[in-house]
Order: structure tokens, then C-alpha cells, then sequence
């Protein structure tokens, strides 16, 4: 173990996690209202219907199979009597599943993105820096994913996943970590990466997602009827007829 294996795998996650905390709160308090994903919808929106759903929701699929392989346990697994093989191919039929939906997604986003000349001249500075660099990161974890079908495959478990989870007790297990093969840790440098890119990228509104949507009252709107004028009762007589409207001639 050289200083170089400690200087990413020991010190680089925590830089990242400081600039990723810092810069979302600094973002927060000085570009407020940047929390946006600065929507082209109206530019285009028959590709954007496609790519769109494919890519969050296969993105939401990945993220939950990310928190499970690296920080659920084998021992804990191993209670609900899940076995490795059949945790190993749910993994693998659910995330290559999962990240091809993404990666399409991205592809079809990035070619609307290129192809439509309005969506084109809104494409930012750092949007051109985040989407090469999302796209390697989902190239490189679905070539990892595809690296575990093999009969030899390599167990994350036994090694991404203990230095992932030994970063939580301050005590990272570098070891773990070099002896994954290339692409794991091509793909998690790429992920660092990533990271510290996120607070000063679009990438940022993924805080803003309308959860409050959820458990937000009703909104009452008004009826297309239009409502009878009101008289109140004390200023209506009752033997007083009612006033003829005045006609007027047209």
C-alpha cells in the first residue's frame, strides 16, 4: 500500500464529501433560485418523453441497487436466507436491466440535446463538463455489472463493499478497495468525480424533487357556473318586487 492508494481511497472520499456538502449549501445560499434543472420542455417534447422517464426512473433503480450491494451486509443477507447466487443474478438481471434504461435515457437526452438547435444554445458550461462524465460513470458500472456474470466473477461484497462501508467509521479499509479490479475502481474515482461536480451543475435539483406534492391539501378551484348574485336578507324587503333590469340598446 503507497501513498497514492491512501490519497484515493483513504483521503479523496472525505475532500469529496466536504466539497459536495459545502458547495450544496454554498449554492444553496447564494443561487437559490439555480436550484433548477432549467427546463427545455418547451423547445421540444416528443424525444424529451422518452428519454426523461427512461432515464430517472432507471436511475432511481440503480441508485437502490448501489445502497444495497454497499451497505447491506453479507451476514444480513445470509439471515433472510438469500443465497449469493441468487442475490448475485437479481444484481445482475436488476441492475444491467436498470442501467441500460438509464444509459438509453442519457442517450436519448444527449441527442436531443445536440439535434434540437434551441435545447443546443441552452446547454450550459457545466452541463457539457457533467454529461460526458455521467455517461463514462453508467459505461464503466455496467461494464463492471457485466464483468459479474462469469462463473469466477469478481465479489464486490467482499471488497468495494467493505471499503464503502469502512469509510463510515473513519477507519478506511484501502486494502479492500486496491484489490478490486480496473473498472470497479475506475468506476468509483469517476463517481468522486462526479460528486464534486454536483453542487455546481444542474445536476442539483435532484434536492428540489416535489415530495411535498405528496401530503399537500387540495386545491379548491372555482366552478365554471357562474354563482347567483347575493342579496342579503336585511337589505331586501320582502314586499319590495324586484328591480327590472335596465335594457340598453345595442
Amino acid at each position: 500500500m503507497n501513498h497514492l492508494h491512501i490519497a484515493l481511497w483513504g483521503v479523496l472520499p472525505y475532500l469529496v464529501l466536504a466539497l459536495f456538502t459545502v458547495g450544496t449549501a454554498w449554492r444553496y445560499h447564494y443561487d437559490r433560485f439555480g436550484f433548477t434543472t432549467r427546463s427545455s420542455q418547451l423547445h421540444e417534447h416528443r424525444l424529451l418523453s422518452v428519454g426523461g422517464p427512461l432515464f430517472h426512473y432507471g436511475l432511481l433503480f440503480v441508485i437502490a441497487g448501489h445502497v444495497v450491494g454497499l451497505i447491506v451486509p453479507e451476514t444480513l443477507t445470509e439471515r433472510l436466507h438469500v443465497s449469493e447466487t441468487l442475490y448475485h443474478a437479481n444484481a445482475l438481471l436488476v441492475g444491467g436491466t436498470a442501467g441500460l434504461a438509464t444509459a438509453t435515457g442519457l442517450g436519448i437526452l444527449l441527442y436531443r440535446r445536440l439535434r434540437v438547435p434551441a435545447v443546443r444554445a441552452a446547454t450550459s458550461r457545466s452541463d457539457r463538463a457533467v454529461y460526458p462524465l455521467l455517461a463514462t460513470v453508467l459505461l464503466a458500472g455496467l461494464t463492471a455489472t457485466a464483468t459479474g456474470a462469469g462463473p469466477h466473477a469478481y465479489d464486490y461484497r467482499q471488497g468495494v463493499s467493505l471499503w464503502f462501508r469502512s469509510l463510515f467509521t473513519l477507519d478506511p479499509d484501502v486494502p479492500a478497495m486496491t484489490g478490486a479490479p480496473l473498472v470497479y475502481r475506475i468506476h468509483a474515482l469517476l463517481a468522486m468525480a462526479l460528486f464534486a461536480l454536483w453542487p455546481f451543475s444542474r445536476l442539483v435539483h435532484a434536492f428540489t424533487a416535489p415530495l411535498g406534492y405528496l401530503a399537500r391539501p387540495y386545491v379548491v378551484y372555482r366552478s365554471r357556473t357562474p354563482a347567483r348574485p347575493y342579496h342579503h336578507p336585511a337589505l331586501t324587503h320582502p314586499d319590495t318586487p324586484p328591480r327590472r333590469q335596465r335594457r340598453t340598446s345595442r
